[in-house]
């Protein structure tokens, strides 16, 4: 089965390029991946401090993606896999797209602010031509009306 994989995060764009990929997914009897990544330098403290914090990011993450999967799975008839890592986000992106060969697109939300799209989107466009996988770059406000019909 090809999956779509998605980046979890807290940006508001986040939320299109989830129903983007669930939709995709469930019209084209694919599936969906969730990463989301814990960056590393939010951990810089004493030893017992940053395991704290990394636990309490770990919850935050699965609380975030319950949202989402309930979603998927009540209105899309998908059931998401969530995957944690941690690291340099896109190090991370790589490794996943490159350790799990059934995915075969990469959906980003993109920004909707004047700053651009995201760093994400800015940075893997630049090497969108050496990539393993197309990306898909959601527009972070595109109505739900317009999502179902592109999919």
């Amino acid at each position: 089965m090809r999956k779509f994989l998605v980046v979890l995060d807290d940006s508001r764009e986040c939320l299109n390029a989830m129903r983007f990929a669930a939709m995709r997914a469930a019209h084209s009897g694919g599936g969906v991946a969730v990463l989301s990544i814990i960056e590393p330098e939010e951990f810089n403290h004493w030893i017992g401090v940053g395991e704290l914090m990394r636990e309490e990011a770990r919850e935050r993450i699965e609380v975030h993606f319950e949202v989402f999967a309930k979603w998927m799975r009540d209105k899309q008839n998908i059931d998401p896999e969530l995957i944690i890592r941690e690291g340099e986000p896109l190090t991370e992106i790589m490794a996943q797209i490159n350790e799990d060969t059934e995915i075969g697109v990469l959906v980003l939300g993109a920004g909707t602010d004047n700053k651009g799209p995201g760093p994400l989107v800015t940075a893997l466009s630049r090497q969108s031509g050496s990539l393993p996988v197309p990306i898909t770059i959601v527009p972070g406000d595109l109505s739900k009306e317009w999502l179902e019909a592109i999919t």
